[in-house]
């Protein structure tokens, strides 16, 4: 049951097809001519609906089923203004609410003593249920029996209380206070923990693991940049390794490269960690040592550094 909407040429008709006459909307083109015409459609008697719910129980009548249909469609329309604060559009919560409608005539049992349109009911509050806890945030945040019936209570009861409270003021902060949450477990037969849990979802916003970047083209700073937990990642695991790797065998080798002098040299100045946390020997102790300026032992160092990067390129 499509709504259509946009551009004169798009403008809605629908076919009354127990009177055998076509409804035409004005040029409109728009949602309210839709609801207009839904409710201008003829109503069914108890004997009407009986008859054609049996015709098409019993032989698929598909016109029975549409006549069904489109009796019912204000009841679909009343239903959706309901859930018009969960900012989502009143023709997609009309298009549901029709698909709902439309399984509840194909389900309905004329022999069950009700009437079609309690039958329906459930069939389009399911729909339009469906619609909003799958629109209403990118992050579904109603999953089990207890949260479906948190989500779609919370707010109109957190109303009622304010009205209880006096409060008209729209600019108020509601938060839940202890005795209102109590309240609300104990009416809706759900654990107090889960009434805090849903208040706090349904109060925090979306947000972006990974934004895009700024009109300016500044990258934006989002929770994926402290989030992330790279210390498992396949790349980073071998770089880590890798490091291990060349951080001691590597050294060892080259290490193996050098002479005795040189080899010495670079232990105490770069390797060599005592006990109180300073270093080995500075440039004037090993230049008094070896009998040499401290700019030769600089040099030595130098060339002995130089040896080891070739032979750790080599190793790696």
């Amino acid at each position: 049951m499509n709504i259509q909407t946009g551009s004169p040429s798009n403008a809605l008709a629908l076919s009354n097809p127990w009177a055998n006459t076509s409804l035409t909307l004005p040029a409109l083109g728009n949602l309210d001519a839709y609801i207009s015409a839904v409710n201008r459609l003829p109503m069914l008697s108890l004997d009407e609906e009986q008859t054609l719910a049996r015709q098409l129980q019993k032989d698929n009548d598909l016109e029975a089923a549409g006549k069904l249909v489109l009796s019912h469609l204000r009841l679909v329309v009343s239903v959706s203004r309901k859930y018009l604060g969960y900012g989502l559009p009143h023709g997609d919560l009309i298009q549901e609410g029709n698909i709902g409608l439309m399984k509840a005539v194909k389900r309905f049992d004329p022999d069950q003593g009700v009437r079609l349109v309690s039958y329906a009911l459930h069939w389009i509050k399911a729909e339009i249920h469906e619609y909003i806890l799958k629109n209403w945030r990118m992050v579904k945040v109603a999953t089990t029996k207890a949260q479906r019936k948190l989500f779609f209570n919370l707010r109109s009861m957190k109303q009622g209380f304010k009205a209880d409270a006096g409060i008209d003021d729209p600019t108020h902060r509601d938060t839940l206070s202890e005795g209102e949450i109590d309240i609300m477990a104990r009416e809706l037969n759900v654990k107090r923990e889960d009434v805090m849990e849903m208040e706090t979802r349904m109060a925090g916003g979306d947000v972006l693991l990974d934004p895009s970047p700024s009109d300016d083209g500044e990258q934006a700073f989002g929770p994926i940049a402290y989030l992330a937990d790279t210390r498992h990642e396949p790349t980073a695991m071998i770089e880590a390794h890798q490091r291990d790797v060349m951080a001691s065998d590597g050294i060892a080798a080259a290490l193996e490269t050098l002479d005795a002098r040189s080899r010495r040299i670079v232990e105490e100045r770069w390797l060599k960690v005592n006990d109180d946390g300073s270093g080995g020997l500075t440039l004037h102790d090993l230049a008094a040592e070896y009998g040499v300026s401290a700019e030769r032992i600089r040099q030595i160092e130098v060339a002995a550094m130089k040896k080891m990067k070739t032979a750790l390129a080599a190793y790696a």
